[in-house]
């Protein structure tokens, strides 16, 4: 039995929104699925304004734009997290200082923040680890008291909420991510959800290569014309179709993956209680996506043993992230081996099992007795 890691999840609808696309003949960004995709989740997240982009990277770089991040700066990030989060304000010139991670949900560990700030401090990018929410109400207040911009790379965290708040709706920006290993999905896509007032407008015109075309499509100028920094971050419409037709269907496919993801907390529950393994851990306060399941192993050894156990049996379970401070771009930024404890511990212990929407209970079985198989031998 093959069991892959992700298969995107197809709502039905996907292929005749595109044709719809196509057949008006605007395909470019900002057409009409834009704007329905954009309306739809400006509603049922109460965010102020979202724009979507072409993918989850180019969201973050406009928020590092935005923050006017620029050299001798410096940003509080997580490093067990994806190279985008950090390569949006490097790009910029600015520094990570890094903070280690909480034991318990992977996020940044917020206890952990305040020292790290000195006088170049000028934003905290708080990573919501597969769709469960770190401690936003002690971020924003730290960010508060310290004239902080907070961004929240919420790529893993659509539709996922903290104290009944969407993720990405909490700081002065969000990101999104709707790539093709993403709950909703149209390829490659993202979205800046921009939820202070002040950044609404260059929001717009960076994402429009640096003009005021937004304000010239809504007639509030009679020409458009360069007034900015900028790039090309838009979407294209076809995608847009794509995206929506997932986004029509969030409650669907959102009770679909919190099916698997219980089956499989239930399946193991009884290796976590034997001491064989750790299961994911979502705090009173966060109602998760159910983006992904992971397993915490003993160590390394046992996580890389088991790892190629299953792959032998034709199951792909994966690991993530090796930590950015302990890379070789980390290194040119002065980290080492032994810098976050917490983090280099879990990182390597961590196994991601195979989790998309239309994982049959059979090929869970077959994963949970194949883990089984491996500890219990």
């Amino acid at each position: 039995m093959k069991v892959p890691f992700n298969i995107p999840y197809m709502t039905g609808k996907e292929i005749e929104y595109m044709q719809e696309s196509l057949k008006s003949g605007n395909i470019v960004g900002d057409c009409a699925f834009t704007k329905k995709c954009q309306s739809l989740m400006e509603k049922m997240f109460d965010a102020k304004k979202v724009l979507l982009t072409s993918s989850c990277t180019d969201a973050m770089e406009m928020a590092s734009l935005l923050a006017d991040l620029n050299r001798d700066d410096e940003v509080i990030a997580p490093s067990f997290t994806f190279v985008s989060t950090v390569n949006a304000f490097v790009l910029r010139g600015a520094k990570p200082v890094f903070v280690d991670i909480r034991k318990d949900t992977l996020n940044m560990d917020e206890t952990k923040i305040e020292e790290l700030i000195t006088d170049k401090t000028k934003a905290i990018f708080p990573v919501h680890y597969g769709g469960v929410s770190c401690e936003m109400d002690t971020i924003n207040d730290i960010a508060r008291r310290h004239n902080l911009i907070v961004i929240e790379d919420s790529a893993q965290g659509v539709y996922a909420t903290y104290k009944d708040r969407y993720l990405g709706t909490l700081g002065n920006l969000g990101a999104y991510s709707f790539h093709g290993t993403k709950n909703y999905v149209c390829g490659e896509g993202g979205a800046l959800v921009i939820n202070d007032d002040r950044f609404i407008e260059r929001a717009e015109i960076l994402r429009e290569k640096g003009t005021n075309r937004s304000k010239f499509l809504r007639g509030e100028v009679d020409k458009y014309t360069w007034v900015d920094v900028g790039s090309s971050f838009l979407l294209s419409d076809v995608l847009s179709a794509f995206l929506y037709a997932q986004l029509e269907k969030l409650d669907e496919i959102n009770q679909k993956r919190k099916t698997i993801f219980d089956y499989y907390y239930e399946n193991l529950k009884e290796l976590e209680e034997k001491g064989e393994l750790r299961l994911p851990i979502i705090p009173d306060e966060c109602r998760t996506n159910h983006h992904l399941f992971y397993i915490l192993l003993p160590s390394m050894e046992k996580r890389n043993q088991l790892m190629d156990q299953l792959k032998g049996e034709g199951i792909s379970a994966v690991f993530h992230y090796v930590p950015l401070h302990s890379s070789p771009m980390g290194a040119k930024f002065g980290y080492k081996e032994g810098d976050l404890p917490i983090t280099e511990k879990l990182s390597g212990c961590l196994l991601r099992l195979p989790f998309y929407a239309d994982l049959s209970i059979e090929k869970q079985d077959f994963v949970v007795s194949m883990i089984k198989k491996f500890i219990l031998q």
